[in-house]
């Protein structure tokens, strides 16, 4: 079977990368004989639609299963419109990753598991004057959807998850939700709270 694994490296022993639709790789592992592919994800820095683009990626190399830290909603629809098994709340390794997958120690994932994004441009709020007739790349009078979603649960590290790795996961997790935060603030200034 051939899974696909987020990334920060183009080899086995590279780290899991928590982000889906951003990270620098992925990695196409055939499960039985752990021969794989790199892919360097084009996607990484899109503007926005990342995690789409990722999935689309994904399933033009055939791959039946996504082991993942963290997918958001349209990249999670865009899996599962193509049939894509996906898994999260995976760290470690690529190679430690696809052996728990293979042992059957990790399980399907039912919805996302990464807030609603608004690409590296922020909420959506265009200034041009595109007047949103089809013409523009978003940036239309419009204000765009603010829909804060749930918080995002970290994926929990077992018992042997090495001591920097758990400290890493909780690095990234700290830095997602200040962005969070940084981008409720923005938007609450935007509307006129104090």
């Amino acid at each position: 079977m051939r899974v696909v694994v987020s990334a920060a490296g183009a080899d086995l022993d590279a780290a899991v990368d928590p982000r889906f639709g951003r990270c620098p790789y992925f990695l196409i592992v055939d499960t039985e004989t752990m021969q794989y592919e790199a892919v360097p994800n084009t996607s990484q820095y899109a503007p926005s639609g990342a995690g789409i683009q990722s999935a689309q990626t994904i399933a033009s190399k055939g791959a039946k299963v996504v082991l993942t830290g963290s997918v958001g909603p349209n990249a999670y629809q865009a899996l599962s419109a193509a049939g894509i098994q996906i898994i999260t709340g995976v760290f470690g390794t690529v190679r430690e990753a696809v052996e728990r997958f293979k042992s059957g120690q990790l399980r399907q994932t039912a919805t996302p598991t990464a807030p609603m994004s608004f690409g590296m441009g922020g909420f959506g709020m265009g200034m041009g004057r595109g007047g949103g007739r089809g013409m523009g790349r978003g940036r239309g009078m419009g204000m765009g959807a603010f829909a804060p979603s749930a918080p995002v649960v970290p994926a929990m590290p077992s018992a042997s998850t090495p001591r920097e790795q758990e400290i890493q996961m909780l690095k990234d997790q700290m830095e997602m939700l200040q962005q969070q935060l940084e981008q409720i603030k923005k938007r609450l200034k935007e509307l006129g709270e104090k």
